[in-house]
């Protein structure tokens, strides 16, 4: 009678494939460390094409990982050695641009220490006024004369990276030859008061994906600093 199971006939087994290795494994996780001399006969290639044991080719895994953690420890000291000296050397900036008396003292101190502190090929701090000064440390240019020559930048009113047009570096940074790429920042209060920036020959120096965070920081200080300065 069909559907009945014959109790003397064989049961058809479905052969082991390596799904139901991998699946069974999964489901007993444990079953290396409970049979740990099937190690000694689990084998995979190299890539000299020579085999080696699942013990070497952990132990090999494992040394991969041991070195790139020290990579990426390395990296992480390097990057943490790197931001203590920004912050000293940030705090020294600010330190000395607090102690300004004048808008001359001022652009000195920027600039002094953009060169000999932050190792800065060029710099510059624009103020925008009417008057022109007697010391040629500071400089000040029309606020109209900068929207013709960085009007772009001016109204952005945020940080800007990379390769600029040549009209717009020789403004920023006149008589200092070919430079290469520049970062520059807006100063706005309840107007526009002036720009920084920083320039380098290297055309790669200063890129559109570089961070902008110390930059916008000195121009908030010197916001908040020239109210009270001599002009």
């Amino acid at each position: 009678m069909s559907g009945k199971i014959d109790p003397l006939e064989t049961p058809k087994i479905s052969p082991m494939n390596d799904d139901m290795v991998r699946d069974y494994l999964i489901e007993h996780s444990d079953f290396l460390q409970r049979n740990p001399e099937m190690l000694d006969y689990l084998h995979i290639s190299h890539a000299s094409g020579s085999a080696i044991s699942l013990v070497e080719k952990q132990v090999g895994i494992l040394r991969e990982r041991n070195v790139e953690m020290r990579r990426r420890l390395n990296t992480l000291t390097g990057n943490a050695r790197d931001n203590d000296r920004l912050y000293d050397q940030t705090r020294t900036l600010v330190l000395a641009l607090l102690e300004a008396q004048t808008t001359s003292e001022l652009s000195r101190i920027y600039n002094d220490s953009m060169k000999k502190v932050f190792k800065v090929e060029h710099s510059s701090l624009i103020l925008f006024g009417e008057d022109t000064p007697a010391d040629r440390n500071c400089r000040v240019e029309t606020l109209e004369s900068a929207k013709t020559q960085i009007g772009s930048f001016i109204r952005g009113r945020k940080a800007v990276c990379g390769a600029l047009r040549k009209e717009e570096l020789s403004y920023l940074f006149p008589k200092s030859g070919d430079i290469g790429s520049a970062a520059m920042m807006p100063m706005y209060a309840d107007k526009a008061l002036g720009i920084i920036a920083v320039g380098s020959s290297d055309a790669n120096r200063y890129s559109s994906t570089m961070g902008t965070v110390f930059l916008t920081h000195v121009a908030e200080v010197i916001i908040r600093i020239l109210p009270r300065l001599n002009h």
